[in-house]
């Protein structure tokens, strides 16, 4: 009996711990250097985040970078079924305060009403990424941001990349970390961000349902993928936290 009740309590308190783990903040800080980038984008601040899902985004996070970044990606799934208008609006509103943004799509974004969510996108001044790309300046030079979906291949974007485009500094997002792995020996970026996975959500002894997140270097350039800021189903997290990132690029 005593036994029991023994598991019953470390049982509760894991779940406790899980729970508070799934709704901590943490901004994660990766400075990365480049001999190819721009000279007007040195100390350049791009906020990652991806996998809000239900949750609402919090004054706690945002107030470690002092509300100060150049630019802001999301990385999909900003929402998913029976999330409120009302709810996303404000993550939106938040969001879009912190600098100019852009969005790429994610498999959980299509639960929900297109036409709506779309208008609200479009309302907060949000760029959308669909298997397309655009260019941000600062002082009169540029980086080229790529936004890749699941059925990227039938947009043969690569295609429509001069040779010239190829050489520009690139940021390259999709939702999907095996998208980005297909695409980087195409799209030959020089960062590129996604999320999905959760990190495996909850993980036991190292090993969890999907891949941990991370910064990973992989064919020649760096390849983030985060955690995720929410969850999905339960929410617990366990050896996967929940995160959000600064990324500063630097001229070496």
């Amino acid at each position: 009996m005593i036994v029991l009740y023994l598991v019953l309590v470390v049982g509760l308190i894991l779940l406790s711990y899980m729970y508070v783990e799934a709704f901590r903040n943490r901004l994660r800080i990766h400075k990365l250097s480049y001999d190819t980038l721009p000279k007007a984008f040195d100390a350049f601040r791009v906020f990652f985040i991806s996998d809000l899902h239900r949750r609402k985004l919090s004054p706690k996070l945002l107030d470690q970078m002092d509300h100060k970044c150049d630019l802001v990606i999301i990385g999909g799934d900003l929402v998913e079924r029976g999330v409120s208008k009302e709810r996303y609006n404000e993550n939106l509103r938040l969001l879009t305060q912190l600098g100019p943004t852009y969005f790429v799509w994610g498999n959980n974004d299509m639960e929900v009403d297109q036409a709506t969510f779309e208008d609200s996108l479009s309302s907060h001044g949000v760029v959308v990424l669909s298997n397309s790309s655009d260019y941000f300046e600062v002082k009169d030079e540029q980086i080229r941001i790529i936004g890749l979906e699941e059925n990227w291949e039938d947009s043969a974007i690569d295609e429509k990349m001069s040779g010239e485009e190829k050489q520009d500094f690139t940021i390259l997002v999709s939702h999907y970390p095996d998208v980005i792995r297909e695409a980087q020996e195409i799209l030959f970026p020089h960062l590129s961000l996604s999320g999905h996975t959760h990190g495996g959500q909850i993980r036991f002894l190292g090993i969890g349902i999907a891949e941990k997140g991370g910064l990973k270097k992989e064919k020649g350039s760096w390849h983030l993928i985060s955690n995720g800021y929410g969850t999905t189903s339960l929410p617990l997290r366990l050896c996967a936290p929940a995160e959000a990132h600064m990324i500063v690029v630097k001229r070496r």
